[in-house]
C-alpha cells in the first residue's frame, strides 16, 4: 500500500504571485513558503523538510537539546572551492557568484586568498575581486592571508578581516605550506599581531584533525595544541577541519572534547569534507557538542590537493536543508542559495555535489510507503 504525501499535479513557481494546481485557484506565495520549495529546481511532488507533532518535538527535546538556535554558516566556495580549479574562473564570474551568495542571505563568504600567483594561480586576481565587491553590503568578506606579504597586500586592498591556516600533522604541514607546525605557528604570530594593530579580526584554520593522508590518524592532543596556539596569538575564531573527509561522529567527538578543554566552544567552528559521506553527521554531533559555526561550500565545490580521492566541502545546499529540518535558523533562502549553485555549476560544466540540489532538480515521484 502506498502513501502520496502531495499530488505529483501541483506545479509551483515561486516567481508568481500563485500557484497553479491542476488548473484550480491559486495558492497565495505566503502559503508556498510555509513549504521549503526551490523555484524550478523543485520537483512536482513537495515535501517538508520539518515535521513536529508533540510526541516528536518532546522526542527532538531529549536527542537534540543542545542544538543551537542559530548557527552562522562560513560560505566557502569563492576561495576553498575554487582554488583548485584549473581552468582560471573569469574575475566577473567569481564576483557574481559572491554577490548571489550574499543575496542568499549568508553573511559570511571567504572571497579570496592573498597568495603568490605562482602557488595558486587561480586566486592572482584577489586585488580585484575585493575591489569589485566594496560596495556589496550585508556580509563580510574575509581572506587567506598565508603570510605577512599576503596580510600587507590584503590590507592595500581594503580588507577587513583575514584568515590564517596551520595543520594538526606535520607531514601535512610541511607538503602544504613547506614548514613545520611550529614553524607555521611563529608565521601566523606575526601576522596576528600586525593584524590586530590595524583592528583585522583573524580567523585560524587547522587542517587534517582526525585524519592525515601522510601520517593516518592524527591524535586529538595534535589539534588542541595547534588550537591552543592559535587562541593565544590572538585568533578570534578557530575552524577545525576535516581535510581528506575521514571522520566520523566516533572520531569528531573526542577531538571536539580535547580543543574545547583548551579553546572556549564559542570560537570553534567546523570544516567538514564530504569523502566518505559523513558531513552531515560529523556537523550533526558538533552542534550537539555547543559548536554554532559551520563551513560550506557552495555545489560542494572544493577538494585537497595533497589527498588523492578527497572530495569537496560538505554543500551549503545540503547543511542549510539539514539545518531547516532541525528547525535551526541560518537566515539563508535555500531557493537563491540553489541559484548560486546553478550559476557556478555551469559555468565549470560539471553536475552538483550536492544531494539536495540532485533531488530538488529531477522529478520526483510520490513518497511510497509499504
Amino acid at each position: 500500500m502506498s502513501t502520496c504525501l502531495y499530488s505529483k499535479s501541483q506545479e509551483y513557481d515561486l516567481t508568481d504571485e500563485t500557484c497553479i494546481d491542476s488548473g484550480k485557484l491559486g495558492h497565495s506565495k505566503s502559503q508556498i513558503h510555509q513549504q521549503p520549495v526551490v523555484s524550478r529546481f523543485m520537483s512536482n511532488c513537495h515535501y517538508s523538510t520539518l515535521y513536529s507533532d508533540s510526541v516528536t518535538t518532546n522526542t527532538q527535546h531529549k536527542l537534540l537539546g543542545n542544538m543551537p538556535i542559530y548557527v552562522k554558516i562560513v560560505e566557502v566556495g569563492p576561495r576553498d572551492g575554487l582554488q583548485n580549479e584549473k581552468d582560471i574562473v573569469p574575475t566577473s564570474v567569481k564576483v557574481e557568484l559572491i554577490k548571489m551568495l550574499v543575496d542568499s542571505g549568508l553573511q559570511v563568504v571567504e572571497a579570496t586568498s592573498f597568495v603568490s600567483p605562482k602557488w595558486v594561480p587561480q586566486l592572482a586576481d584577489a586585488k580585484d575581486v575585493i575591489g569589485a565587491i566594496k560596495s556589496v553590503s550585508g556580509a563580510r568578506f574575509p581572506v587567506l592571508t598565508p603570510n605577512l606579504k599576503g596580510l600587507e597586500m590584503a590590507l592595500e586592498a581594503g580588507v577587513k578581516e583575514v584568515a590564517v591556516f596551520a595543520a594538526a600533522s606535520e607531514s601535512f604541514s610541511k607538503s602544504n605550506i613547506n614548514c613545520s607546525v611550529n614553524e607555521s605557528l611563529a608565521r601566523y604570530r606575526d601576522v596576528t599581531s600586525v593584524a590586530r594593530k590595524h583592528s583585522i579580526p583573524v580567523r585560524g584554520y587547522i587542517s587534517c584533525v582526525v585524519g592525515c593522508p601522510m601520517e593516518g590518524n592524527v591524535h586529538p592532543s595534535k589539534v588542541a595544541y595547534v588550537a591552543d596556539e592559535l587562541c593565544k596569538m590572538g585568533c578570534d575564531e578557530i575552524s577545525l577541519g576535516d581535510t581528506i573527509g575521514v571522520g566520523t561522529p566516533g572520531t569528531v567527538i573526542p577531538m571536539i572534547e580535547a580543543v574545547k578543554n583548551v579553546v572556549p566552544i564559542e570560537k570553534l567552528a567546523v570544516h567538514f569534507h564530504d569523502t566518505y559521506g559523513q558531513a552531515l553527521s560529523n556537523i550533526l554531533v558538533s552542534l550537539q557538542m555547543g559548536i554554532s559555526v559551520v563551513d560550506s561550500s557552495v555545489s560542494g565545490l572544493g577538494g585537497c590537493p595533497y589527498a588523492k580521492g578527497a572530495t569537496g566541502n560538505v554543500a551549503t545546499e545540503d547543511v542549510v536543508y539539514m539545518l531547516n529540518g532541525l528547525g535551526v535558523k541560518t537566515n539563508v533562502n535555500l531557493k537563491k542559495l540553489m541559484l548560486a549553485a546553478d550559476y557556478i555549476r555551469k559555468h565549470l560544466g560539471r553536475p552538483t555535489e550536492s544531494k539536495v540540489a540532485k533531488a530538488l532538480s529531477k522529478t520526483l515521484f510520490c513518497a511510497s510507503k509499504l
